[in-house]
């Protein structure tokens, strides 16, 4: 897919080169004000809203751990395209093209004040979805499998998560998608460093508890994925 970078006050907009993007589309409260529809999203940062083409999903980036007790939501100026929101949108329109089970970009907004920027992202919603950790205690063994064979996929297409835990991985009607790029990257298929994210994915299973089922689940995600291989 193409993706168009347009100037606006304070920074720039990198958007799907088939949308005319705008500013208000980062404000949360720009989704209230249309009444579009559950307007609170899920998590710090977000929000969700009716946009061009569907519902879109909002998220702006927020420090974690330490770091994010003194600066929160900025970063460290070092060009555009060293920017959170503009790596990200651009992995993602690479691997929408390779046909991974990701959420396809819609735009990212990134505003510079001297050497620190902060960055929002929009992406498309996936409609009635949960998360595996949501569902992981009533999840049948197909769908076990399947989110088995989502990650296999994703990682065929180049794909590398930073975080790949049990709330970042999404199980709706429409299929099993993998969410939440940020820092992630693209890295030959078979790299060593994939099985980091299954290994990640493990422990925050095991986080949940031992909850019934989940241990037999992971196995038979296992399989499926190897036989995916």
């Amino acid at each position: 897919m193409r993706l168009d970078c347009s100037d606006i006050a304070g920074g720039i907009i990198l958007a799907d080169g088939d949308l005319t993007p705008q500013s208000d589309w980062f404000e949360p409260d720009y989704w209230l004000r249309r009444d579009a529809g559950e307007p609170i999203g899920e998590g710090r940062g977000r929000a969700v809203g009716a946009g061009e083409k569907g519902q879109w999903v909002l998220r702006h980036y927020h420090r974690g751990g330490l770091p994010g007790r003194f600066l929160d939501d900025g970063y460290l100026w070092r060009g555009a395209e060293a920017t959170r929101p503009v790596r990200e949108l651009r992995l993602l329109a690479a691997l929408c093209e390779r046909g991974a089970p990701v959420a396809r970009p819609v735009a990212a907004r990134v505003l510079r004040a001297g050497l620190v920027y902060r960055g929002d992202i929009l992406t498309e919603r996936v409609m009635e979805a949960r998360t595996l950790g949501e569902r992981a205690v009533r999840l049948d063994p197909e769908t076990w499998a399947r989110v088995g064979e989502t990650i296999r996929r994703f990682h065929a297409a180049g794909g590398w998560h930073a975080d790949l835990n049990a709330h970042n991985i999404l199980i709706a009607p429409a299929g099993v998608f993998v969410i939440d790029l940020d820092r992630g990257r693209l890295v030959a298929p078979g790299a060593r460093g994939q099985r980091s994210n299954l290994d990640r994915l493990h422990r925050s299973l095991l986080k949940l508890g031992r909850l019934p089922g989940v241990e037999a689940g992971w196995q038979a995600l296992l399989d499926a994925y190897r036989r995916s291989s």
